[in-house]
C-alpha cells in the first residue's frame, strides 16, 4: 500500500502550541482549553463531540465506516489547589497530578476564585536568605515546605478571605515557554499541549491534502488524564487500535529522546501491543523519521486507561522526548513534527489483523 508522506505546516504546529500554553488547564479547569481545541478543529474543518464533562472526540471520516482506530491525546496539566489560608494571608496549596514541590517553588501562578483571579507566586516557608540565611538550606521538600504570596495587600487570613480566596480554589502554574533558535523549547505543561498540537496538526494535513483515513479516525482530547482516568470511558465499541501521544522521559536510564518519536514498549501498567508498537516503528523506518523504543518506569497515560477500563483494543504509545518531566520541560521541535508527520501516515493504514 502506497502511503502519503504529508507536508506538516510547522508553522501552525508551533502557533498553536504557543496559544494552548497561555491558556491555563489543570485538572478540572480546562473548559477554556476545550473551547480553544474546538475553535481549531471547526477552522480545519474536523466533526468533533462533547462529553458531559469535556472530552472532545474529532472525527474525520474514513473509507470504511464500520471500524475505527482512535488517537488519545490530554490536555489537562498538573497544578494546585488551595487547601489552606495561613495567618499571615499566605496561602498552603496541595498538587493536582503527581509532581515535586521542587518544581513549583519560584513558579508564578495565578489563584481563580470564580468571579476573580489574582496573581501570586510560590515561595519556601523561609525565604528570605538576609532574615534565615542557612536554615533555608535546611528545609525538607514537600508542599507543607511552601506557600503562596499573593499580589494583594493582605497580612492576615480575614484579609485573604475578604478577595474571595477559599480552598479549592484552583492555582494554575504559568507555562514560561521559550523557543530557542536551536529548536529546542523549554516549558511548563508541554505534557501534553505538545502532543494536542501535534495531533491537529497531522488532522489539519490531512484535511488539507484531501487524503481520506483508511478507517474512522477518531482523535480524543482529554481531560483527566493526570489523575489517572484521561480516556477510560471515550471509546467507541467498534474502535480497534488506540494510540496514545504524550510525553516521554529523557533522563539517565533511559533511552528516550528530545529529537524523533520515542516509542514506549513497556511501562508502570505492563507492555503495550507488541504488534502495533511495530506496526508504528516500521512506518518510522519505512519514511526516515528518527525513532527511538524505551521503557518508562514511573509512568501512566491514555493509552493504558482505556484498557484498564475494559477496552479491547490493540494499544501503543508515541512520546516526544522531554527533559525534565512535570517540571520545567525542554523538548525539540524535531520531536513534535516526526509525531505529527507519523499520526498523518498512521492514519492511511489498515488495521491489524486480528
Amino acid at each position: 500500500m502506497s502511503l502519503r508522506d504529508l507536508p506538516i505546516d510547522t508553522g501552525y504546529l508551533h502557533r498553536t502550541l504557543a496559544e494552548m500554553l497561555a491558556i491555563p488547564s489543570p485538572t478540572g479547569f480546562t473548559d477554556e482549553l476545550v473551547r480553544y481545541v474546538s475553535r481549531q478543529l471547526n477552522t480545519i474543518g474536523v466533526d468533533f463531540s462533547l462529553s458531559r464533562r469535556g472530552t472532545i472526540t474529532a472525527l474525520l471520516p474514513g473509507k470504511t465506516r464500520a471500524t475505527g482506530r482512535a488517537i488519545a491525546n490530554h490536555i489537562d496539566t498538573i497544578g494546585a489547589a488551595v487547601a489552606k489560608v495561613f495567618d499571615n494571608g499566605r496561602l498552603g496549596i496541595k498538587p493536582i497530578g503527581t509532581w515535586s514541590s521542587r518544581f513549583a517553588e519560584g513558579g508564578r501562578v495565578t489563584i481563580f476564585t470564580g468571579g476573580k483571579a489574582y496573581r501570586g507566586q510560590v515561595l519556601p516557608l523561609l525565604a528570605s536568605g538576609h532574615a534565615f540565611n542557612e536554615k533555608i538550606d535546611q528545609l525538607p521538600v514537600g508542599w507543607d515546605q511552601v506557600e503562596v504570596r499573593i499580589n494583594q495587600s493582605v497580612g492576615n487570613a480575614s484579609d485573604t478571605l475578604a478577595l474571595g480566596i477559599r480552598p479549592g480554589n484552583i492555582v494554575a502554574f504559568d507555562s514560561d515557554p521559550e523557543w530557542d533558535a536551536s529548536g529546542y523549547i523549554s516549558a511548563r505543561h508541554l505534557d501534553n499541549k505538545a502532543g494536542a498540537a501535534a495531533a491537529l496538526t497531522a488532522l489539519k494535513a490531512l484535511v488539507e491534502n484531501d487524503v481520506t483515513p483508511e478507517v474512522d479516525l477518531m482523535v480524543l482530547f482529554t481531560i483527566t488524564e493526570e489523575v489517572g482516568t484521561g480516556a477510560g470511558s471515550s471509546l467507541e465499541e467498534r474502535v480497534a487500535e488506540f494510540v496514545g501521544i504524550d510525553i516521554g522521559p529523557v533522563a539517565p536510564g533511559q533511552n528516550a529522546r528530545e529529537t524523533g518519536v520515542t516509542l514506549c514498549a513497556q511501562d508502570t501498567s505492563g507492555p503495550f501491543d507488541r504488534r502495533l508498537t511495530r506496526k508504528l516503528r516500521n512506518l518510522c523506518r519505512d519514511h526516515g523519521i528518527s525513532h527511538q523504543t524505551d521503557v518508562f518506569r514511573y509512568y501512566y497515560s491514555d493509552a493504558n486507561s482505556a484498557i484498564v477500563a475494559g477496552h479491547d483494543v490493540h494499544h501503543a504509545l508515541l512520546t516526544f522526548g522531554t527533559d525534565a518531566t512535570h517540571g520545567y520541560e525542554r523538548t525539540h521541535r524535531d520531536s513534535l513534527d516526526s509525531i505529527a508527520r507519523l499520526l498523518a501516515l498512521y492514519a492511511q493504514t489498515p488495521l491489524l489483523a486480528d
